[in-house]
């Protein structure tokens, strides 16, 4: 008889546990849903840093179209200057066999 009592014993300790970890579950699922409010939080965060970094790069392509004139003439100055002359190549020497 004392075999059957544990097993008694087992499956009892058994559904309290899996009632307990239901019950957790459960629970954790309300914290889950709470959570989710500073998830959008921060990605309102994120998608202002975007905007202020498109801000960004609009300014500095305004700032280089004002610059832009002064980047013209420089390479008019460059392409003045003569390109190097190529060296004339040389025929490999025929061996005496």
């Amino acid at each position: 008889m004392g075999q059957q009592h544990r097993k008694v014993i087992k499956r009892r300790r058994r559904k309290n546990y899996l009632k307990r970890k239901r019950e957790l579950a459960k629970t954790n699922e309300v914290f889950a849903k709470k959570s989710e409010k500073p998830a959008k939080k921060a990605a309102k965060k994120a998608a202002k840093k975007a905007t202020k970094k498109v801000a960004k790069k609009a300014a500095k392509k305004v700032a280089k179209a004002v610059e832009e004139p002064k980047a013209v003439e420089e390479p008019k100055a460059e392409e003045a200057t003569p390109a190097p002359a190529e060296a004339p190549e040389k025929k490999p020497e025929e061996s005496a066999e």
